[in-house]
């Protein structure tokens, strides 16, 4: 019942709030563009958008004030590859896990989207450190495709969904091989059939357009190609005999082929990075973003020739896999200096809790610039690989991740340098919507802070 009353009152808390016109005045203020921290700037806020951020900007009429002299402000920050809101504790609990369909029959064809749980812990505490979007991934526990990631918010709502069925994840390199049977080749050649299978499943089948501006609709329906003649898809005259994906999984790979769908792709050596460029090649219409990539310094040149996009695991330097021998903490930062589309993303990195590191992270890389030998980022660079740059790579980045006018008004207000894990989040706007900070953790402290002596347990009177 205590747990209960605090789930409502958090909703009831957030239910008021509307987006309004807000001037953050006096801070030191980084846009997330790659650029450096601006001195004594002004953001404006109206009507959930961002509409100028900079010195000499002027305070509208009627706007809330929020002097922010002596703190930080900056975009909210974006997880570039995550689990958040899939699960909200560590182990695998029945009730408590949505990660992975175990043992369930369909695999590309899964849709996070209707998983999400917005009330999660996880979410509270990345929400209280900055964390204001999150590229959310499905994981794949039996095929090579994991299924269908989507983009969402941390506000203290009950509609967190940004973009649904943003990018099909799948799984090559090590993993992908366990999943196909032991092998990379195996891995390939199920990646090139499950493209066949939707080619051929796309010449019967048209996708059905929701209307309007909202996501578009993937599912199929039969191509009529004259009055008399209609196909059905349910009927197996439709599809080759030697099919291996069922016909939800083959449709849900149609937009993927079409391009209209982005594919993330997880492969960490430098030989499967390779591997993956050749497929886009092979098929040119695939929009695809490396994921992990420890190795990605090695073609660094490559990968930018072609501009697909990377979010990289940010400090990977120990062979922890025969598929990361050459890891390194200069990865990112070659890679961003030869031209890469580059994030920081972090699979398999307590990607389900704790997004927040992404600031210690990109905090870790500017001073790894001052290492001899090493190659780390600039300030500025830094933010934007936890702002923009993952933005970017779902091709949402005139949407999210930046202060740009026209940007969605995901702001942070910091106590100082939020590269330093000692500074804090002090408020938090998520579409212009000043959040509440309140987390499991802090009703604790603030429960147990000051008790009177005589309400410690007897063990603590002693």
């Amino acid at each position: 019942m205590i747990r209960s009353a605090l789930v409502y009152a958090l909703i009831a808390l957030a239910a008021p709030a509307t987006a309004q016109t807000i001037a953050i005045t006096n801070g030191t203020v980084a846009t997330g563009d790659g650029s450096g921290p601006m001195q004594g700037a002004t953001v404006v806020i109206r009507d959930g958008r961002i509409v100028a951020a900079g010195p000499g900007v002027s305070v509208p009429a009627g706007a809330q004030v929020i002097d922010a002299s002596g703190k930080w402000v900056t975009p909210g920050i974006v997880a570039g590859f995550s689990r958040l809101g899939l699960s909200d504790v560590d182990l695998s609990v029945d009730g408590a896990e949505d990660t992975s369909a175990d043992s369930g029959p369909f695999s590309a064809a899964i849709d996070v989207a209707p998983a999400i749980n917005p009330l999660y812990q996880t979410v509270q505490v990345n929400r209280a450190d900055g964390v204001t979007r999150a590229i959310v991934a499905p994981a794949a526990p039996r095929n090579i495709f994991a299924g269908q990631g989507a983009v969402i918010d941390t506000g203290a709502d009950m509609r967190p969904i940004t973009r649904a069925r943003a990018f099909q994840f799948v799984e090559l390199g090590e993993t992908g091989a366990d999943k196909a049977g032991g092998s990379r080749a195996s891995a390939h050649v199920l990646f090139r059939n499950a493209l066949r299978e939707a080619s051929e499943l796309r010449r019967y089948a048209t996708p059905v357009s929701s209307g309007g501006s909202g996501p578009r609709d993937e599912r199929l329906r039969p191509v009529v190609r004259n009055p008399n003649e209609s196909r059905d898809l349910d009927s197996s005259a439709q599809r080759s005999q030697d099919v291996l994906l069922t016909r939800f999984d083959a449709a849900a790979l149609v937009p993927v082929l079409q391009g209209r769908q982005y594919l993330f792709v997880h492969v960490e050596r430098a030989s499967d990075i390779l591997q993956v460029l050749e497929l886009r090649r092979e098929f040119p219409t695939l929009k695809v973003v490396i994921v992990g990539a420890s190795e990605g310094w090695m073609v660094a040149n490559e990968l930018a020739a072609t501009g697909v996009p990377v979010i990289a695991s940010a400090l990977n330097d120990l062979p922890s896999s025969f598929e990361q021998l050459a890891a390194t903490q200069s990865n990112v930062g070659r890679m961003r200096n030869a031209g890469v589309n580059v994030s920081i993303g972090m699979i398999n990195d307590d990607e389900t809790r704790n997004l927040f590191r992404q600031r210690q992270y990109a905090g870790n890389l500017v001073a790894l610039g001052k290492v001899p030998g090493a190659t780390g980022l600039s300030w500025g660079e830094a933010l934007a690989m936890i702002t923009s740059r993952p933005a970017e790579a779902i091709g949402m980045g005139g949407e999210i991740g930046s202060l740009a006018p026209g940007r969605r008004g995901d702001v942070v207000v910091w106590s100082g340098d939020p590269l330093e894990p000692a500074s804090a989040a002090e408020a938090v706007f998520i579409d212009g919507v000043q959040q509440p900070l309140v987390t499991h953790q802090t009703r604790l402290l603030q429960r147990y802070r000051y008790l009177p002596r005589r309400d410690l347990p007897e063990a603590y009177r002693r």
